[in-house]
């Protein structure tokens, strides 16, 4: 036979491939709110740059249940491509083929995509919308050969950036996948991740629960913070991971990338460093009012373009991306809209998890203070809030890249050191004339240190707030400038030149830490 008879036949293949599961499927697929995991592909990349690789894999089970299934490309679509002109990996788990469940063949396509992430230093995207392992392959004593996949994952971590986007339900092991990953979007209403689904919760503690009360997208976003953004269809999911891949070095070797305007993420050129005076009205005249530390950080940014992490978990903090004349930046900020912007549990996991990623990756970080230090109780030290607040402490004390600290408000004991205080090493501190850094609050002090005091008065009240004023003066922002204990008092419009012009200085820092194999994290 001839070559040509060989192409025909091979390209009728491929097509038959294309098809997924069959029309059937697909139509399923987009009754569900869901695109193909082809679609999603074609959304993902710059268009023309993907190349597919084992497109011609297929299940080898001898499983009765498996004999005669027809498994194009095995479930799994996957190979490397473009966005924004930069390489990434992708795996996306095709429902249409037997509910994308993971089954030998396929997982050896993606350990073959992770190794390629690995040696090529390129990012890793898993696009998942899969049932778990497939029973028929892996119910026996051969299910002792699984579980490369997580261990791939932690060699990958802080190497190059992996992102997890929740297209659909990720359940049983799989679901450690986005546990492991640097961001995880969520799809509102059909994504879904649980180490056991419903049917087998029942089992085996009889709870009948629902698959979006067990593990959907508000609960992972909003509660157990394993979400980071929950969006609304499977194009705002595409769209965010382009934009968050944006803002990140291929790899832990590179440095970030400058945006200089183009592109389809509908950035222009960057703003200069400029901030006009509506920002002297953001804190209101009252310090005990609390204000939206939204409205700083979008006046600091570039055309306030702020690309916010776990917007819906442990609120009282508040950790993004944004640009500053191009170049990337996490921000970590204290929000006072919510508990006071007093630091508890979560908001020290999330902001450390935070500094970590950014410090993985050589994006430096701004922290805005304003926090009244940690929640205190009972509740909480069952909690663990010690240990929590002491990750938050080992990461900010770790980071090695620039940090600059910027105190708004108030800076209150443990949470002026958590927030990158001056004994944290930044590359530069300096305070809003509004700011008062101290162990506590006036009032706090006074009633713990007069307490005799006070109680003896005439009257008590007046006395009070005879001590809070004297006090006050004790934690003047003056006396800190005055001992060099931070930079500058600087005026709220001059912020966004300070941090460039600090920035610049940072750029090429080293940090002489002793040498040894890890530190001991808490955990």
């Amino acid at each position: 036979m001839s070559l040509d008879h060989f192409v025909k036949e091979l390209f009728e293949k491929k097509e038959k491939v294309r098809q997924m599961g069959g029309a059937d499927e697909v139509a399923r697929q987009h009754q569900s709110g869901k695109l193909t995991a082809r679609e999603r592909i074609d959304l993902l990349f710059d268009k023309g740059t993907f190349v597919e690789i084992g497109i011609l894999a297929h299940h080898q089970s001898n499983h009765p249940d498996m004999q005669g299934r027809y498994t194009p490309a095995d479930g799994c679509i996957t190979g490397y491509g473009k966005i924004e002109g930069r390489l990434a990996a992708c795996a996306a788990y095709d429902f249409t083929v037997m509910a994308g469940s993971i089954g030998y063949v396929q997982e050896r396509k993606v350990d073959k995509l992770r190794e390629l992430a690995i040696k090529e230093r390129i990012p890793m995207i898993w696009l998942l919308d899969s049932a778990g392992a497939r029973i028929q392959e892996l119910a026996g004593s051969q299910f002792a050969d699984s579980g490369k996949m997580f261990y791939d994952q932690v060699k990958m971590s802080g190497l190059v950036p992996q992102v997890a986007a929740m297209m659909g339900p990720c359940a049983a092991g799989t679901a450690y996948i986005p546990a492991l990953a640097d961001f995880v979007p969520m799809v509102k209403g059909t994504s879904s991740m649980a180490l056991a689904g419903p049917p087998l919760v029942k089992a085996v503690i009889g709870e009948e629960i629902s698959v979006e009360e067990l593990g959907g997208s508000k609960i992972h976003c909003e509660i157990s913070g394993v979400g980071d953004l929950e969006v609304a269809n499977d194009q705002e999911c595409l769209r965010v991971v382009r934009e968050y891949l944006g803002f990140f070095p291929q790899n832990c070797e590179e440095k970030p990338p400058r945006r200089d305007g183009g592109g389809d993420l509908d950035y222009d050129e960057p703003s200069d460093d400029s901030i006009d005076d509506s920002i002297l009205k953001v804190l209101p005249e009252n310090s005990k009012r609390p204000y939206d530390m939204h409205e700083i950080i979008k006046r600091l940014v570039d055309h306030g373009k702020f690309l916010e992490i776990k917007p819906n978990f442990a609120k009282n903090v508040i950790v993004g991306l944004g640009r500053f004349c191009g170049r990337p930046m996490g921000i970590v900020a204290n929000q006072p809209m919510v508990m006071g912007g007093v630091l508890d549990v979560d908001s020290a996991d999330k902001a450390a998890r935070f500094i970590n990623l950014c410090d993985a990756f050589n994006i430096p970080l701004l922290f805005l203070q304003d926090v009244p230090g940690f929640m205190v109780g009972s509740k909480v030290e069952r909690q663990g809030i010690i240990r929590h607040g002491a990750k938050m402490l080992y990461a900010v004390s770790r980071a090695s890249v620039p940090k600059l600290t910027i105190v708004i408000r108030k800076a209150y004991g443990a949470g002026y050191y958590v927030m990158c205080g001056k004994g944290y090493e930044p590359d530069g501190i300096v305070a809003w004339p509004t700011a008062e850094i101290s162990l506590m609050g006036a009032e706090g002090a006074v009633n713990i240190i007069f307490r005799k005091e006070i109680a003896a008065a005439k009257d008590p009240e007046a006395t009070r707030r005879e001590l809070v004023e004297q006090y006050q003066k004790e934690i003047s922002l003056e006396k800190a400038a005055v001992g060099a204990y931070i930079d500058d008092i600087i005026d709220p419009r001059d912020t966004k030149k300070w941090i460039l012009k600090t920035l610049e200085l940072a750029e090429n820092k080293r940090n002489d830490w002793p040498q040894k194999r890890h530190g001991i994290a808490p955990v």
